[in-house]
């Protein structure tokens, strides 16, 4: 939130209330959008709707300002949607760093994982609000519907069939948090040393790399397919980068900087203990985030 919109008295109850709740709100917001900065915004709007409500008529004000975020971001993910189709090249959710505790809570640290994100990308807007909301935070179908404007029969039926969708496309089978750190160890060891082999051995034949630089930096725009290739992008990273360990997005990735700086993030997916899926973010305005931890929660 800007500062403009934070409010003037932090003992009034309406704030109580929103500040109180802000670290859930945000992962609702990011969870449907895949975007930080567009999450914030979501925030903003609804701390300027929430201040302006007398809220001895609201019930229950968690259950409130969760609707009102779920309606702002279905109406953000629509633009969102269109202005996807002409984004130059591949597009890769927002990374976050994220603390190591978000790994402990398996089911949270699936839903913002950047293999999640983008299963949740191939949803219809409401059907990825309805998983998230039901499948992620837990809530019932009565509050679900109040949030999307549909019945609850209706939510049930778009719930079963958006997990149906979700099953079908997400990893293959669970990772705990200590196989992902030691792949992830292998994997950046066999960059730095310039291992082909090594690589080769932890790569899945069909691996995907996908590259974002959003038309911003050089980034392949299309996506990057098969072990041999895959390996001999990553064989040239080894001279030019320093690769930083970290927690993004609930699990480890490497951040990679350049001369110092923060070039990019490189995220993995895991399925049977081989990486089949990398996510290199390099577009800039992605990458305010991973300076600094971000609070998700459920």
């Amino acid at each position: 939130m800007s500062q403009s919109a934070e409010p003037a008295d932090p003992s009034d109850s309406a704030t109580q209330t929103f500040v109180a709740h802000r670290n859930l709100l945000f992962t609702v917001a990011y969870e449907m959008l895949g975007s930080a900065a567009d999450a914030e915004d979501i925030l903003q709007e609804t701390w300027l709707r929430w201040a302006s409500i007398e809220l001895e008529g609201v019930r229950d004000r968690r259950a409130f300002l969760v609707r009102m975020v779920t309606r702002k971001a279905l109406t953000r993910l629509r633009t969102l949607r269109r202005r996807k189709e002409s984004y130059v090249g591949p597009w890769l959710p927002e990374p976050l760093l994220t603390s190591p505790d978000v790994a402990e809570d398996v089911e949270l640290a699936e839903s913002v994982s950047m293999a999640m994100l983008l299963v949740l990308e191939t949803l219809h807007p409401t059907e990825r609000a309805v998983f998230v909301l039901r499948e992620v935070f837990g809530l019932d179908y009565d509050e679900i519907a109040e949030a999307v404007a549909k019945t609850p029969a209706a939510v049930r039926q778009i719930a079963h069939r958006a997990r149906g969708h979700v099953a079908a496309r997400r990893p293959r089978a669970s990772v705990s948090a200590e196989q992902a750190r030691q792949a992830l160890t292998a994997f950046q060891g066999a960059i730095e040393t310039g291992d082909l082999r090594g690589l080769l051995d932890l790569l899945a034949p069909d691996v995907v790399l996908l590259t974002d630089g959003g038309g911003v930096v050089r980034a392949a725009l299309a996506p990057v397919e098969g072990a041999l290739t895959v390996a001999g992008v990553l064989s040239r990273i080894a001279g030019a980068a320093r690769l930083r360990p970290a927690q993004v997005n609930g699990h480890p990735a490497l951040i990679v900087e350049i001369d110092g700086e923060v070039d990019s993030v490189l995220a993995i997916r895991l399925d049977d203990g081989l990486i089949s899926g990398l996510y290199a973010v390099r577009n800039p305005g992605k990458l305010s985030r991973v300076e600094h931890e971000t609070v998700v929660t459920r």
